[in-house]
């Protein structure tokens, strides 16, 4: 902050507040505030001072209940994607090295796992990109202000330390990208105060132990997954069905394939309260609705995963007139990202019905600039996204799901395409691949345009991303039989997919 004292900035004190003025050269201060600096908006930020505009961007992470705080980058750099995907790979690891016996490999004494290590290397990779995130702003003429920001007007930000001292900004646009926080309930005693959530879990110390995870979304379920691989006794609480908004034949073959892999499920199930014992174990009753009983057991730690809220409630958006979603909280949008009020734009996972996605988010923000720049009037297409579920068996998707492609086309509108297939890796370690499953739902008539294509398996994350392409250009079944397969993969078996499920054949693969 030293640094925005100097030169043009100067602080003054006004009814015992510090307010940052300037000497303006221009109506405004700058062409684009920023508010957020998460994925999206660092992105958004980056992508307008390269075209020539004047940009800053406002970050403030408020620790979490258990008092975790982290850098600049939002959720995916810091609990997120990123802390994730490398958790998940320690589970793969383990999984692998036991894998490795199978095929030659002597290993000798008992294989364990040490989680403060994991942890460390983890914490130190996202704090380099932290670093990284800061010196792109410098680079590339960013002002970066580590500021709570709200909104006085359509032109103006004010900023807040931790110190408690303000600054107001003035900008020709303004850009909301604060993303969102995992929720608590608010009906169960003891679940903040005993519970921690994604903001904390890639940030312990220390092992979670025994570990109930509550929630049945892909952040449930992903933390459940790794928790598991890495040895810890893991159970997931689910109040009605796993993965809700996906292809619900998908998420029953990842649940199945976690259940077999060693993690519990307590299936209709929902928390009454969470109570510390003095030995420091916490105790969680809950209501068993599939037996109609009451139950308890003693964990380590629990893991509330059963929702996101938008981080809207302090950005003073109620006094400028900004319209929001009443039961969500989020802001509603247009088409350009633009809100109730001129010159206020919101993007990613505040926007009312956008996918919460970082990569969704990161290019809506590039698409968004360059139209306040005035080089484009390209909107961001929120068709066709791609996502995966990073559990122990992956799941990948892109475009619809097999209920909603019914619900739009009708079921005798629809072609699904199926197989049930054995990765070659699986073969000789002798796994289980009962649940390693594709589907490519397509139109029945015409061409038979592709509508969705689903896929469980080894690298779903790298297999969808490249038939993603494919769905933007508007692939067909017949595009699918006309390309040539890279043998031996598992995205191969996309390419060599024939059985219909109305047909009620076998659609089991055989041979190589």
């Amino acid at each position: 902050m030293a640094a925005l004292c100097r030169g043009r900035h100067r602080w003054k004190r006004t009814n015992y507040f510090h307010i940052l003025t300037r000497n303006l050269t221009g109506k405004y201060d700058y062409d684009l505030v920023v508010v957020g600096g998460g994925s999206g908006g660092l992105a958004c930020s980056k992508e307008a001072a390269q075209l020539g505009q004047k940009v800053a961007v406002m970050d403030y992470v408020e620790p979490s209940a258990k008092g975790t705080k982290w850098g600049l980058g939002g959720t995916c750099v810091n609990v997120g994607c990123i802390p994730k995907k490398l958790m998940h790979q320690a589970a793969l690891l383990g999984t692998a090295v036991k894998d490795a016996q199978k095929y030659g490999w002597k290993i000798s004494g008992p294989i364990s796992h040490d989680w403060s290590s994991m942890a460390e290397a983890v914490q130190n990779h996202v704090k380099s990109l932290n670093w990284g995130h800061r010196v792109q702003l410098q680079d590339k003429k960013v002002q970066y202000l580590n500021m709570k920001g709200s909104l006085l007007d359509e032109h103006t930000v004010k900023g807040m330390t931790r110190a408690g001292k303000e600054m107001t900004l003035t900008a020709k646009n303004i850009v909301i990208a604060t993303g969102g926080r995992p929720k608590f309930p608010t009906n169960v005693p003891g679940a903040m105060e005993h519970g921690i959530t994604s903001d904390d879990i890639f940030w312990l110390k220390k092992s979670p132990g025994k570990t109930l995870v509550v929630g049945a979304s892909y952040v449930s379920l992903e933390c459940a997954g790794f928790l598991t691989g890495l040895g810890l006794d893991t159970t997931v609480m689910v109040r009605s069905i796993a993965l809700r908004g996906f292809d619900q034949q998908m998420a029953g073959l990842v649940t199945d394939y976690m259940e077999a892999y060693g993690t519990k499920f307590s299936w209709q199930s929902v928390p009454k309260r969470v109570d510390k014992l003095s030995s420091g174990a916490l105790q969680v009753t809950w209501n068993d609705n599939q037996m109609g009983v009451e139950r308890n057991d003693t964990f380590d730690s629990v893991l509330w995963a059963v929702g996101r809220a938008p981080e809207t409630k302090a950005l003073g958006l109620d006094k400028i007139g900004v319209q929001l979603n009443k039961e969500t909280g989020k802001i509603v949008v247009g088409a350009d990202e633009s809100t109730s009020v001129p010159n206020i734009y919101a993007f990613g996972d505040i926007g009312e019905g956008r996918p919460e996605l970082t990569p969704t988010a990161i290019k809506a923000g590039k698409f968004l600039a360059r139209r306040l720049a005035g080089h484009s009037t390209e909107l961001m297409n929120y068709d066709n996204v791609p996502t995966t579920v990073f559990t122990p068996l992956e799941y990948g998707c892109v475009g619809l799901s097999e209920e909603e492609a019914e619900k739009r086309y009708g079921k005798d509108g629809v072609e699904v395409y199926h197989a049930f297939y054995k990765p070659l890796e699986f073969t000789v370690a002798e796994h289980d691949a009962g649940q390693c499953y594709l589907k490519v739902i397509c139109e029945r008539g015409g061409d038979q345009k592709i509508l969705g294509l689903h896929f469980t398996g080894p690298n779903a994350g790298e297999v969808t991303q490249g038939f993603a392409l494919s769905l933007q250009c508007r692939a067909t079944y017949s595009h699918l039989l006309k390309t040539v397969g890279i043998h031996p993969t598992v995205a191969e078996e996309l390419m060599k997919v024939n059985i219909t499920k109305r047909s009620g054949l076998d659609a089991t693969v055989t041979g190589c």
